[in-house]
């Protein structure tokens, strides 16, 4: 069978291999610890429950405009305004089905075949082959490592640029390490965007869910001319656990967010109605059960980074995000991060995700949104397994 020559540009599935091998092992009734769903383990705040089910039962559950409903775009600008500073207009937000589908959907708008696109490590697994889909080639920029996190290389993004690049794709707080850039790093990192005239690929999925330290800083609250370059991906996934309900957004210039709209409207349809009332409600009253699930996270977050260190494993600080992303260089073979997590799994009955889904081929990540039993257990498993591997 014959496959259009976009397919062969997706790479496989290095998680989902090893999630299958998780789910084949419970489903002989083995315990499995499973450390690497991204996922938060908390329902949808009450507020958006409710409104998803007002919705449904008013029985005016049917198409909305491509770029989203008036009500949710107007939500989404104050929202934004409130969050990023300065004016947002709603004819530059396009709602979408998920923070990832406005990820493509800009990278469709803006990137053509032939195009390279700055991708700053580690990133998230998807980053790399939604460039591709695309018809561009993502440019792999590792960044340095300390204890405080993992920094933007600006040199090195200057010595990978073509003259083909076209756009950077940032994401802070970061997934899978949990870094959050300063101010300083992410003004350099615009700073040489500007200069470059590319586009800034903005994902802050994570932006609500920051521990200590400075907040995140958008490259859109920086400066006007950093606004006009900036597409802000978001959406109501990881801050108000809302991942089943599938929705998101970009916000942009407001031709990009029209162009957007217009691919949508062709491929996609309108996003879902129901979902749209359900974070237009959570955008209007922040719902209380958010700050509880973030002050969790951290205590979570906390008790994972200090057993990753009694276990002698150098962890850059998370400040965000639910993940811890250590260094097990000294205990992998050849077969690097993949043949440490196939078998941790396999001998310890713990699933993480390999830093070579990341681009990092020496780290792996684990998730905290889960409870606080299952993270000590993981950790114990994790230890035994370490010992034995020296």
């Amino acid at each position: 069978m014959r496959f259009a020559s976009r397919i062969s540009r997706i790479e496989p599935s290095i998680t989902l291999e090893l999630d299958a091998r998780a789910k084949a092992l419970q489903g002989k009734g083995e315990n499995v610890v499973n450390m690497a769903v991204g996922e938060p383990d908390f329902p949808a705040p009450r507020s958006v429950q409710a409104a998803a089910v007002k919705k449904i039962q008013s029985g005016d559950v049917r198409y909305t405009q491509a770029a989203g409903t008036p009500g949710l775009r107007e939500a989404i600008a104050r929202h934004l305004e409130a969050t990023r500073g300065g004016r947002f207009d709603p004819s530059e937000i396009t709602v979408c089905h998920s923070a990832k589908h406005a990820l493509s959907g800009s990278l469709y708008a803006l990137v053509d075949h032939g195009d390279d696109v700055l991708v700053p490590l580690p990133a998230w697994a998807s980053y790399f082959d939604l460039v591709r889909l695309a018809g561009a080639t993502p440019l792999l920029v590792p960044g340095p490592m300390d204890e405080e996190g993992i920094h933007p290389d600006v040199a090195g993004l200057r010595k990978a640029l073509t003259p083909r690049t076209r756009m950077i794709l940032i994401n802070s707080p970061n997934n899978p390490s949990g870094s959050v850039w300063t101010r300083a790093e992410t003004e350099d990192v615009v700073r040489f965007a500007l200069e470059h005239e590319l586009w800034i690929l903005s994902d802050e999925i994570y932006r609500a869910l920051v521990y200590e330290g400075e907040p995140a800083v958008s490259p859109a609250s920086l400066s006007q001319e950093a606004r006009a370059r900036t597409v802000i991906i978001d959406g109501a996934s990881k801050g108000y656990a809302m991942t089943g309900y599938r929705i998101g957004f970009l916000a942009g210039p407001k031709e990009l967010a029209a162009a957007v709209a217009k691919l949508h409207s062709q491929t996609t349809g309108s996003p879902n109605a129901v979902s749209q009332a359900a974070y237009e409600q959570a955008l209007r009253s922040p719902p209380p059960e958010t700050e509880t699930m973030r002050r969790t996270f951290a205590d979570r977050r906390t008790l994972l980074l200090e057993g990753l260190r009694e276990l002698g494993l150098p962890t850059p600080n998370p400040r965000g995000a639910f993940y811890a992303f250590p260094d097990v260089s000294k205990y992998v073979d050849a077969r690097g991060s993949v043949g440490f997590c196939e078998d941790l799994l396999e001998q310890e009955r713990l699933a993480l995700v390999p830093g070579a889904a990341f681009g990092m081929d020496t780290h792996v990540r684990l998730s905290y949104a889960t409870d606080v039993a299952t993270i000590r257990e993981a950790l114990k498993r994790l230890g035994a397994f370490l010992k034995r591997r020296r």
